[in-house]
C-alpha cells in the first residue's frame, strides 16, 4: 500500500449513508392582496409604482414625464398596440430615451416584471432606454415565480426587478448598468 491508497481509503471509510430525499418544495408565500403586495415589493426595489384605471394610463404617463422633466416622447415597440397621447416613435431608444412596454406577468414575491419575448416586445427592448415606463395588468400578478412560469415558454424570459444596477466594480453602486436608470409601472386594476 502506498500515500495514496491511505488516504483514499480513510475517505472511503468517513463515507455516510445517502441523505433522505427531501420533500417537495411548497411555496410559502400567499397573500390576500396580491397587487398592494406587488407594489410594495417593487417600491422597495426603488421603483415608481402607480396603480391606475385603464382610461388612466395615457394622463399617468404623461404626468411621470412631466414630473421628470422629459420630453412628451416616448419608445413604443413595432407591432405594440399602445396607443398614447404623446409622440411615439418606433424605433428602438437609446440611454436617453423613455420605453413604454407592456408586461406579461408580475410576481407579487419579489416585485418583479417578467417580460416574454414577443411580437410587440423584442427581449432586447428592456435593456435599451435609460427610463421604461411598465405597464402591468393587476389581474397578470400571481404569487410565486413558479406561477409565472408555467406551460410553454418563448425563447427568452426578462426577470427584471426595479432599475438596473450593479455595484462589481469598487463595491460603488451603478445604476443603468444592464438597462434602464429608472423603472416606473403603472398597474391596471
Amino acid at each position: 500500500m502506498n500515500a495514496r491508497d491511505d488516504i483514499l481509503g480513510g475517505i472511503r471509510a468517513r463515507t455516510r449513508a445517502a441523505a433522505p430525499a427531501p420533500d417537495p418544495y411548497r411555496a410559502p408565500f400567499a397573500v390576500d392582496d396580491l397587487v398592494a403586495t406587488f407594489a410594495a415589493k417593487a417600491r422597495a426595489v426603488h421603483a415608481e409604482v402607480r396603480v391606475v384605471a385603464e382610461d388612466e394610463i395615457p394622463t399617468a404617463i404623461a404626468d411621470i414625464l412631466r414630473t421628470r422633466n422629459l420630453a412628451a416622447r416616448v419608445h413604443v415597440a413595432p407591432g405594440s398596440d399602445i396607443a398614447l397621447p404623446v409622440e411615439t416613435a418606433h424605433t428602438p431608444p437609446g440611454p436617453d430615451d423613455t420605453a413604454v412596454t407592456l408586461v406579461s406577468c408580475g410576481i407579487a414575491e419579489t416585485g418583479t416584471l417578467v417580460q416574454y419575448a414577443r411580437p410587440g416586445s423584442p427581449a432586447s427592448w428592456h435593456f435599451r432606454p435609460g427610463f421604461e415606463i411598465a405597464i402591468l395588468q393587476g389581474k397578470d400578478i400571481v404569487a410565486t415565480f413558479e406561477n409565472a412560469v408555467r406551460g410553454p415558454l418563448p425563447p427568452t424570459v426578462n426577470l427584471v426587478t426595479g432599475p438596473s444596477r450593479t455595484g462589481d466594480i469598487e463595491q460603488t453602486l451603478e445604476l443603468g448598468a444592464h438597462g434602464p436608470k429608472e423603472l416606473a409601472i403603472l398597474i391596471v386594476r
